[in-house]
C-alpha cells in the first residue's frame, strides 16, 4: 500500500511539475504574442556559445518571425523576451517611450562586487544624474584637448610596428592584441594619467588585467545562467563577475592615483579629475570610491576592447579590399597636404571616408549583437493589443538589423559608401545601431571613433595591409563572448610604405 502510495504521490508531482513547466513555456502564446516555438528547457536559444555567438542566434529568430507584429516572443530558457521586429518599436523602445525602459537588465553586485556596479549596468534612478554628470567629460572640447595625447601614443605604434618590421619588408602580425595595447595606453593615459607601457611590454600589468576580464571566465555556465535569471538571488548569495585579482589591482590604482592628484593638487582635465570632483561635491548623491572606481573601470573595458575589436575588423576588410584602403589612403593623403602635412584635430574632422569606414565595420560587426533593455513599468504597446507587463526583457537584434537586406542590400559586402551623407539620409537613423540609441547610447561614442581614426590614420599613412596564410577567411566569430570577437585573433600581412 505504501508502495503505491509513494508511486501515485511521484507521479503526481511529475505532473505537476511538468504542467507547470508547460505554463512558463507559453507565456507569449497566452498573451497572443507571435512566438517562436522553445525547445524545453533551452527556449530558443540552444547552441548559444558553441554552435553560434550571440548575435547569430537572435538573427535566425528575427529573419524567422520578421513581418509577424512590432515584437515576437522568445525565451532564454524559461524567461520570456520580447524580441524587436521593426523600426517603429525599436524607436520607441530607445528613444520615443524611453521613460519604460530605461533599465538594462544587466547584473551588478554594488556590495559584494563594487566595480560591477557602473554606468552601463547600474538601473532605477541613480544611472540618470551618473549619466548626466559623466557626459561632460566627451564634449568636443574634451576631444581637442585628449587628442594629442593620442596622437603620441599613436606615434609609440607605429614605432612598435617599425622595430617588429626591422630589417624586413613585410611581417605577418596579429593585429588584435597590438591595436588592444594601443587602445589600453590610450584608455591608461586618458582615464588615469598613467603610462601603461603595453606597446612596449606585452606582458605589462594593465595588458594583462585586460586579457583576464575578456578570457578568464568568472564563473561557470551554471552561475552564469543563475546570474542572467535570477538577479536578487544571486545578489543574496554574494554572485560576484569581477575577478578578484582584477578589482584588487584597480582599487588600487584608482585609490593611489586620487591619493596623489588630490595630496599634491594635479589637475589634468581629465575623465579623472571630473570623478574626483563628483566625489569631493556636497551633493547628496556625490560619488563613494568604490562609485568612483567603477566608472573608471568601465572607461577602461570600453574604450579598450570594443574600440580595438572594431579596428581589427576594419584592418581585415581594408586588407581584403584593396581599393578601399587605397581610397582611404589617398583621402588621407590629400587631406594632410592640405593641412602642410600636420595631423591636427581639424584635418581628422574632414576626414570623412575614414569616418565611413569606421561605421560600416561597426555595422558589419557590431560588438553587442543585441541592445538589452527591461520593462520598469506595464506598457501598452501602440497600434496593438500587446501589454509588455513590468519587469519584461525587450531585446533590440542589432546584428539582425544590420544585416537586413531590406535596409543593407548586400549585407555581407563590406561597403563605406553606406555611411556616405547622401546615403544614410535615405535611410532610418534607426537602421544603425553600432552605438545604441536614445538616452542611453554609448556616453563614449566620439572618444572611441577619435581613437580609432587616429590608428586608422597612422597605420594607413605608413604601412600596406593584405590578407596572409593565417588570416581566416571567411571570418570567424568566437562563438562564446559576449563581445564580437574573431575566433583565433586577427592576423594582417603588414608592409612598410
Amino acid at each position: 500500500m505504501a508502495v503505491v502510495l509513494f508511486i501515485s504521490l511521484l507521479v503526481a508531482v511529475l505532473l505537476l511539475l511538468t504542467y507547470y513547466v508547460k505554463y512558463l513555456f507559453s507565456y507569449w502564446s497566452r498573451q497572443g504574442v507571435p512566438s517562436v516555438k522553445p525547445l524545453i528547457p533551452y527556449g530558443n536559444f540552444k547552441g548559444l556559445g558553441k554552435l553560434y555567438f550571440h548575435g547569430e542566434v537572435t538573427q535566425k529568430l528575427y529573419n524567422e518571425m520578421k513581418g509577424n507584429g512590432p515584437f515576437c516572443g522568445v525565451y532564454m530558457f524559461h524567461v520570456p523576451i520580447a524580441l524587436a521586429l521593426d523600426l517603429d518599436f525599436v524607436k520607441r523602445v530607445l528613444i520615443k517611450d524611453f521613460q519604460y525602459f530605461e533599465d538594462r537588465g544587466m547584473y551588478y553586485n554594488e556590495k559584494d562586487d563594487p566595480l560591477s556596479a557602473h554606468l552601463f549596468a547600474i538601473d532605477g534612478s541613480k544611472w540618470r544624474p551618473l549619466r548626466s554628470k559623466l557626459s561632460a567629460t566627451f564634449t568636443s572640447g574634451k576631444m581637442k584637448f585628449m587628442f594629442s595625447t593620442i596622437i603620441a601614443i599613436a606615434n609609440e605604434f607605429k614605432s612598435t610596428l617599425d622595430e617588429m618590421l626591422l630589417n624586413k619588408e613585410s611581417m605577418d602580425i596579429e593585429m588584435k592584441d597590438l591595436l588592444a595595447r594601443f587602445t589600453t595606453d590610450v584608455i591608461g593615459e586618458c582615464a588615469f594619467g598613467i603610462e601603461c607601457n603595453s606597446l612596449k611590454d606585452p606582458s605589462a600589468e594593465f595588458r594583462n588585467m585586460g586579457r583576464l576580464v575578456f578570457e578568464k571566465r568568472t564563473n561557470g555556465r551554471v552561475i552564469g545562467t543563475i546570474l542572467h535569471l535570477f538577479h536578487d538571488f544571486a545578489r543574496a548569495m554574494g554572485v560576484r563577475i569581477t575577478l578578484p585579482e582584477v578589482e584588487k589591482f584597480f582599487m588600487r590604482i584608482v585609490f593611489e592615483t586620487v591619493q596623489y592628484r588630490e595630496k599634491n593638487g594635479v589637475q589634468r582635465n581629465d575623465f579623472m579629475d571630473l570623478l574626483i570632483k563628483m566625489k569631493n561635491s556636497d551633493a547628496t548623491d556625490r560619488l563613494s570610491m568604490q562609485e568612483l572606481a567603477a566608472q573608471v573601470f568601465l572607461f577602461f573595458l570600453a574604450g579598450f576592447e570594443t574600440t580595438s575589436t572594431v579596428m581589427a575588423f576594419a584592418l581585415y576588410e581594408l586588407a581584403l579590399n584593396k581599393d578601399i584602403q587605397n581610397k582611404a589612403r589617398k583621402e588621407i593623403d590629400n587631406i594632410l597636404r592640405k593641412h602642410e602635412g600636420h595631423f591636427s584635430y581639424e584635418a581628422m574632422m574632414e576626414m570623412q571616408y575614414i569616418t565611413q569606414i569606421f561605421n560600416e565595420s561597426l555595422r558589419k560587426y557590431p560588438p553587442l549583437g543585441n541592445i538589452m533593455r527591461v520593462t520598469t513599468k506595464d506598457y501598452k504597446v501602440p497600434n496593438s493589443n500587446f501589454i509588455l507587463r513590468k519587469g519584461t526583457k525587450v531585446w533590440i537584434p542589432a546584428h539582425a538589423i544590420h544585416h537586413d537586406e531590406t535596409y543593407f542590400p548586400c549585407p555581407h559586402k563590406f561597403d563605406p559608401d553606406r555611411f556616405s551623407p547622401e546615403e544614410m539620409s535615405k535611410r532610418d537613423n534607426a537602421t544603425f545601431l553600432g552605438f545604441g540609441d536614445g538616452p542611453r547610447n554609448c556616453i563614449g561614442l566620439r572618444f572611441g571613433i577619435m581613437q580609432a581614426k587616429i590608428a586608422l590614420v597612422t597605420l594607413l599613412s605608413n604601412y600596406d595591409l593584405s590578407i596572409c596564410p593565417q588570416s581566416k577567411v571567411p571570418m570567424e566569430i568566437a562563438k562564446k563572448n559576449f563581445i564580437l570577437t574573431p575566433s583565433g585573433g586577427m592576423w594582417l600581412n603588414v608592409k612598410r610604405i
